[in-house]
């Protein structure tokens, strides 16, 4: 499969479920309401690994498992298993907010599961309950440690930056993921569709937050 330029399509994104555990301000606003999808709806696990060997045989050769929030799925390793096997998958991933992963990543990794991202938004746990309405720090951290110990790599970390908010702790999240050897990721704030507060002047550019960075490293 090739894009409009001839590019070719090799990586393809699953999101799992509309669900999550999580209210981010700048993803899902705590005071909006939210219809998901029924269950009925939702692929199975066998549909998810026949269109996954389906695309493979056109090209694809990464996977990446997505949500809404994939470790709420029930017993998603099993999908993980049964992805792993597909030959010529090279590479399957996971994005996940962390909050479940220190007791399902052993499974996952034991099933094949590649390499992980999770999204982090500060190390400040009352910035982190602002911007996400939960303050489990700990509970996120525990389930780094303990995916580095089982030897997912690379392991990347997601931050949406909002000016004023996260922004004045940014160095430290950078420090942070340089001694732990993570992958630091910086994601602008964006508008999806006037459901956040979002608004220009809470946009960090990316060459400012570049040069604060080089500045310090």
């Amino acid at each position: 499969m090739r894009d409009r330029l001839q590019r070719p399509l090799q990586d393809l994104r699953i999101s799992v479920t509309d669900r999550c555990n999580l209210r981010c301000q700048y993803c899902m606003p705590a005071d909006r309401e939210y219809h998901f999808m029924p269950n009925a709806h939702v692929l199975r696990y066998e549909e998810i690994e026949r269109l996954v060997r389906l695309f493979v045989k056109l090209g694809v050769e990464k996977v990446r498992l997505t949500g809404g929030e994939p470790l709420i799925r029930r017993d998603l390793s099993t999908l993980v298993g049964k992805l792993s096997s597909i030959p010529d998958l090279r590479d399957l991933g996971l994005t996940t907010n962390g909050m479940f992963l220190a007791e399902k990543v052993e499974g996952l990794v034991a099933n094949g599961l590649k390499r992980i991202t999770v999204s982090l938004d500060s190390l400040e746990p009352k910035v982190l309950e602002v911007m996400s309405g939960r303050s489990d720090l700990q509970t996120i951290l525990a389930g780094l440690q303990k995916s580095r110990n089982l030897g997912l790599d690379p392991i990347k970390i997601n931050c949406v930056l909002v000016r004023g908010l996260n922004e004045p702790y940014v160095m430290d999240m950078v420090a942070w993921a340089r001694e732990n050897g993570f992958e630091m990721r910086f994601i602008e704030y964006m508008d999806v569709g006037t459901l956040n507060t979002w608004g220009e002047d809470h946009v960090v550019p990316g060459r400012e937050l570049l040069a604060r960075i080089q500045d310090q490293f």
